[in-house]
Parts: structure tokens; C-alpha cells; sequence
């Protein structure tokens, strides 16, 4: 009877508590979207009390108690913040809020959730610190915190969570150095601490850590030499260490050590010495990335690494390698994509079995010591997408081949000794977006075919003896950001369509023979740099230039420009602008140093001043011998009225005796002047 009753109490309590803690968990999701942004909340328009809880969006419960076990917001790009009433899913197995936007602090609540396994929270604005009662959740299998703004430093108890098989905490703030406490962790199989700015060394603890296979702590502060904690790590299948303070050396036997590596990621740190030779004892190896390093030695690992078939990338680039190339690379797998060897101290010539590489992607080889032609064969790699072999000893010309490689996207032959021309057959690689040719030996015109790559975005063919004018048809080119062909003996005047090259940032046409006037340009707004100096260009200065807002560099010296130096905008600034060895040039700002130009508007008051001064003398001239005039006309009327001695006079006295008596008409004897002429006597007596 006893028993009876005691069972039927613990049911009655069992029913009153489904009833109150069903209505709690509806009441914590409404209270949790009411904390939601506005106008995110659209998505979760179910959660209200005309449906059954169980049926909201992206809720789940379990089937025993009708309780929320899981609560799946992942990609919803929510907002707001997370409630703190969370912690009362007792239930919860569950969470996920990834790729939302919530802000704010974790809440210390999730630290109730004690049934919880599965807690996803990355990609959201979380910040403050990871709480410590967060760690009260002990079943915890995977928790995952990445790309917030967590900061401060990894907590010591999160080693008590000794169920975890992930732990995720990659791109936040975190800081201090790395928990000695993890090695606990001994179910752990992928851990990430990626994009912090954590430091020191890595434990020895970590060697607990049996069961790794994937350990990511790139781009922190991390330092000392490689952490010995990691040759323990049997069955680690991905090592990714790159950016960070680690030196020293790697062990001999790591290939041995590591036999399941798939991925090894080592760069950009300061390790020296050789590359292990073992390292091709890793059958399974696909991506090596040791770039960025001091190593040193020599290639013959190369060959060895044939026996890791399913290789992909092979990065060493800017170390202290040296060695043949031409032995070397023929022999690796044919599914590698990416074959990365720039900025070391490679010799020999580029092998001409390469065409075996059949997937290729990217090669690049520049800045080494190569010598040699490049190889016809090269035209067989046709998913190549990326090839450098740039600053090098090369020399020959231009295989057409490269044609043929019509996914083309990066193609950098600069500062070798190519010759030749351009082979009009790079007009087919229809992908290309940079194209760096400068500094050979590179003659011939700039093939029209170049001019059809419609997405070509940088176009170098600077410092060669190239001939001929610039096409035409560069208009087409309306993706072009940088146009350099500086330093050739280009000659012609410059295409009117360089105006539709909108997107232009860098003109470098110096050092040729352009000549004729600057095209219209003025809708480059964008441009940073016009370099047009060491031409024969003539005519004015495009006043627009003033109004490029970006403008940071104006060269237009030496050439044939004339008139009046623009004063405003980018003028007015004389370390942008450089106009000399223009003997025609005036005006302009105080710093550019030119001559003054004759019609300033000084000498326009002159000249002005001096147009009127002269007018009104004028005017006062015509005044003065109108009224001459008239008086003149006046006086002969008043002649002609009273009446004359004259005739009497000039009967008794003879034309001799007149000029005797006046001394042969001497200017002494004047009788009078008028207005327009002097008189004498001999004139006188002639006119009357």
C-alpha cells in the first residue's frame, strides 16, 4: 500500500511538473525573441500561443516530456542579444545560433543547462569573456565559439570539460597563453585557436592529447621551438601552426612520427634547417606548406615526395633552398595543383617534361636563378591559372605555346632577358587579369590582340625596346587599372579612347616619343598617378586634371607643353604636380618656379588703363581741331566782308621788291600761323 501511494504521488508530481515546465519553456522562447531585433523577428512569427510549442520553427522537443531539447537558429541573421532566460531549457541538448548577429556577453544562465552537448555560437558579435559557468556543463561534446570579439584569456576551467571531442574558439580576441589544463582533454579530436593574439609556448601537457586529429593555432604569438607535444599526436591528420614565433628545427623522424598527416602547414615562422627526408614516408600527404621559413638544403626531397601520390601543394617559398630545378620537379604527382618555389635560391632551366603536371594551378618560380628559355611544352598545362617565373636569368623569346593556356589569370615574365616580340598568341588566354612584361629586352609593337582581353586589370610592358604607337583599340580595355609601357620607344600620338578606360588608377606613358596633345581624359576621376613626362607632347595643360580628387601624382615634365599653368585644385600643390623642362610653360603656383606669363592680370589693368588714357586723348584731339576748324571758317567770313587794301597794296609793290624787303622770305618776317600751318610772306603773297 505504501508502495502504491508513494507511486502515485511521484506521477501526480510528475504530470504537475510536465504542465508548469512545458508553459516555462514556451515562456522562455517568447521572452528569448522579444530580446531579438525587430525587425528580424519575422522568421519566427510561429512563436506565439496559437501554435503548440512543439511545432515552432525550429524548435524540436523530446518525445517523453514535450520538453525543448533543441533549438536550431543557425543562418537566420537574428539580432539583439541572447536572453538570459536560456538557462531554463533544462532540457536542452542543443543550441545553435550561428551566423546571426546577436551582440552582447554569453549569459552566465547557459551554465544551468546541464544536459547540454551541442553549443554553436560562431559568426556573431560575442564579447566580454567566455563565462565560467559555462564549464558546469559537463556533457559538453563540441562547443563552438569562433569569429567573435571574445577577449581575455582562455579560462582554466575549461579543462574540466573532459567529454569534449571539438573545441573551437578560432578568430576572437583571446589573449595569455595557452591552458596547460587542456591536456586533460583527452577525448579531444579537433581543437582550434586560430586568429588570436595568444602567446608563449605550447605545453608539454598536450601530449595527452591521444586522439587528435586536427589541430589549427595559426596566427597567434605562440613561440619556442616546435612543440614537442605534437610528435605524440599519432593520429593527427591536420597541423596548422603558419604565423607565429616558432624556430628551431623539425625533427628527422616527424614522417615517421606523424604517418597520417594529410595537411602540414608550417609557414611564415623561423625555422632552419633541412627539410626532413622522412617527410615522403607520409604516403597520405596532400598539402605541405613550409614557405616563409629559413630552410635550407637542397631539392633531392623532391624527387622522394613522388612516393606521396596524393600530393596537391607543395609551398616553399622565400626559404634558403638551392638546387637543380630541372631534376626535380618532373617526377612529382600529377594531381598537385599548387607549386610554390618563388624567393629562394633555385638554378638550372625549367624542365621540358613539365607538361606531365597535368593539373596544375599555380606555378610560380620567380625571383630564383633561373636560366634557360621557357619551354614550349609549358602550353600543355592548360588549367594553368597562375605563372610566375619573374626576376630571374632567363632569356629567348616568348614561346606562342603560352597561348594555348587559355585559363590564364596571372602571367609575371618581368626583369628577365626575354626577347623578341610579344607573341600576338596571349590574346587567346581570354582570362587574364595581370599581365607583367617589364624590364626585358622585349621589342616590336604592342600586338592589337593584347588589346581584346576584355577583363585585363594591370598591364605592365615597361623598360623594353618596344616600337609603333599605343593601340587604338586600348579603350576596349574597360577593366584596366594600371596601364605602364614607360621606357620604350613608342612614338604617335596618344588613342583618344584612353578616356573610356573609367577604371584607371596608374597611366605610365614617360620616357617615349608621344607626341600632339593629351587626349580627353577627364573621366579617369579615380586615377592616382599620370606619368606623361619624357614625350614630345604639346599643346596646354588639361585644366580637369585640378578636379581628380584622387590625384596623387601629376609628371609632366620634359615635353612641349605651352601657356598658363593651371592654379587650382591638385595645382595648387606643388609635390603632386611636376611640370619643368617645358620652356613654354608660365604662371602656375610660387613653387613650381616658372616664368611669369606676359598677359597677367597686372598687365591686363595696363594695358587697360593705357587703352582708355589713349582714347580719351584721342577723343580730345578731334575735339581740338574741330574747334580749330571752326574758327578758321569763322575768320574767313569776317575776312570776306571788310574790304580788301590788298589790291592797291599789290599794285604799287612788285614781287621783287617784296622778296628784298623780307630777305628772301625769311621765317623771321612771319606774317601769323593758324590751326594747320605757319606762314610767311613768300607763301602769303603766292596764295593771294
Amino acid at each position: 500500500m505504501r508502495h502504491f501511494l508513494l507511486l502515485s504521488f511521484s506521477t501526480l508530481m510528475l504530470l504537475e511538473g510536465y504542465m508548469f515546465t512545458y508553459e516555462t519553456d514556451k515562456q522562455t522562447l517568447l521572452e528569448f525573441k522579444s530580446q531579438v531585433s525587430k525587425g528580424k523577428r519575422a522568421v519566427l512569427s510561429s512563436w506565439n500561443n496559437s501554435f503548440p510549442l512543439c511545432k515552432w520553427t525550429r524548435v524540436k522537443c523530446g518525445q517523453k516530456h514535450k520538453r525543448v531539447t533543441g533549438l536550431n537558429l543557425g543562418g537566420l541573421h537574428l539580432g539583439g542579444v541572447i536572453s538570459p532566460s536560456i538557462g531554463n531549457l533544462s532540457f536542452l541538448i542543443s543550441l545553435n545560433l550561428t551566423s546571426n548577429g546577436f551582440g552582447g556577453t554569453i549569459p552566465q544562465e547557459l551554465g544551468s543547462l546541464f544536459r547540454l552537448k551541442h553549443l554553436f555560437m560562431s559568426f556573431n558579435f560575442l564579447k566580454g569573456e567566455i563565462p565560467t559557468s559555462l564549464f558546469n556543463c559537463s556533457r559538453l561534446v563540441e562547443l563552438h565559439l569562433h569569429s567573435n570579439s571574445l577577449s581575455q584569456v582562455v579560462p582554466w576551467e575549461l579543462g574540466s570539460l573532459r567529454k569534449l571531442v571539438l573545441l573551437d574558439l578560432g578568430r576572437n580576441n583571446l589573449k595569455g597563453k595557452f591552458p596547460a589544463s587542456l591536456g586533460n582533454l583527452t577525448s579531444l579530436e579537433e581543437l582550434s585557436f586560430v586568429g588570436n593574439i595568444m602567446e608563449g609556448e605550447i605545453p608539454n601537457d598536450l601530449a595527452r592529447l591521444a586522439n587528435m586529429v586536427d589541430l589549427q593555432l595559426a596566427a597567434n604569438n605562440f613561440s619556442g621551438v616546435f612543440p614537442q607535444a605534437i610528435y605524440n599526436m599519432s593520429l593527427l591528420e591536420n597541423l596548422n601552426i603558419i604565423d607565429n614565433g616558432f624556430s628551431g628545427s623539425l625533427r628527422s623522424d616527424i614522417g615517421n612520427l606523424l604517418p597520417h598527416l594529410q595537411g602540414l602547414f608550417i609557414g611564415n615562422n623561423s625555422f632552419s634547417g633541412a627539410i626532413p627526408a622522412t617527410l615522403p614516408n607520409i604516403s597520405n600527404l596532400q598539402n605541405l606548406g613550409m614557405e616563409i621559413n629559413s630552410l635550407t638544403g637542397n631539392l633531392e626531397f623532391f624527387g622522394a615526395l613522388s612516393n606521396c601520390t596524393q600530393l596537391r601543394a607543395l609551398l616553399v617559398a622565400y626559404n634558403r633552398l638551392a638546387g637543380d630545378l630541372s631534376t626535380s620537379i618532373a617526377n612529382l604527382s600529377t594531381n598537385i595543383n599548387i607549386l610554390e618555389l618563388q624567393s629562394n635560391f633555385i638554378s638550372g632551366s625549367i624542365p621540358h617534361d613539365n607538361g606531365n603536371l597535368i593539373n596544375l594551378k599555380i606555378l610560380s618560380l620567380g625571383n630564383n636563378l633561373l636560366t634557360g628559355a621557357l619551354p614550349t611544352s609549358l602550353g600543355k598545362l592548360s588549367g594553368l591559372e597562375e605563372f610566375s617565373v619573374g626576376s630571374n636569368k632567363m632569356s629567348g623569346e616568348i614561346p606562342s605555346s603560352l597561348g594555348n593556356i587559355t585559363r590564364l589569370e596571372s602571367l609575371w615574365l618581368f626583369n628577365n632577358s626575354f626577347e623578341g616580340s610579344i607573341p600576338p598568341s596571349i590574346g587567346k588566354c581570354s582570362h587574364l587579369l595581370y599581365f607583367y612584361l617589364q624590364d626585358n629586352k622585349l621589342d616590336g609593337i604592342i600586338p592589337q590582340e593584347i588589346m581584346q582581353i576584355a577583363p585585363l586589370v594591370l598591364l605592365n610592358m615597361s623598360n623594353n625596346l618596344l616600337t609603333g604607337s599605343l593601340p587604338e583599340t586600348v579603350g576596349r580595355l574597360e577593366h584596366l587599372g594600371t596601364l605602364s609601357v614607360g621606357h620604350n620607344r613608342l612614338s604617335g600620338k596618344l588613342p583618344e579612347t584612353l578616356g573610356k578606360c573609367l577604371l584607371m588608377v596608374q597611366l605610365d606613358l614617360q620616357g617615349n616619343s608621344f607626341d600632339g596633345t593629351i587626349p580627353d581624359i577627364s573621366g579617369l576621376l579615380g586615377i592616382k598617378e599620370v606619368d606623361f613626362s619624357n614625350n614630345n607632347l604639346s599643346g596646354s595643360i588639361p585644366g580637369y586634371f585640378a578636379n581628380f580628387s584622387s590625384l596623387e601624382h601629376l609628371n609632366l615634365s620634359i615635353n612641349n607643353f605651352e601657356g598658363k599653368v593651371p592654379t587650382e585644385g591638385k595645382f595648387k600643390n606643388a609635390t603632386i604636380v611636376s611640370v619643368f623642362g617645358n620652356i613654354n610653360l608660365c604662371g602656375g603656383v610660387l613653387e613650381l618656379k616658372l616664368k611669369p606669363c606676359k598677359h597677367s592680370s597686372f598687365s591686363k589693368k595696363v594695358l587697360i588703363g593705357t587703352s582708355i588714357g589713349v582714347s580719351a586723348l584721342l577723343v580730345l584731339f578731334i575735339a581740338f581741331v574741330s574747334l580749330c576748324w571752326f574758327r578758321n571758317k569763322k575768320r574767313n567770313k569776317t575776312n570776306e566782308a571788310t574790304p580788301s587794301t590788298l589790291g592797291t597794296f599789290h599794285e604799287q609793290i612788285s614781287y621783287g621788291d617784296l622778296r628784298n624787303a623780307t630777305n628772301g622770305f625769311s621765317s623771321s618776317n612771319l606774317v601769323g600761323s593758324g590751326c594747320f600751318a605757319t606762314w610767311s610772306l613768300e607763301e602769303f603773297y603766292g596764295r593771294v
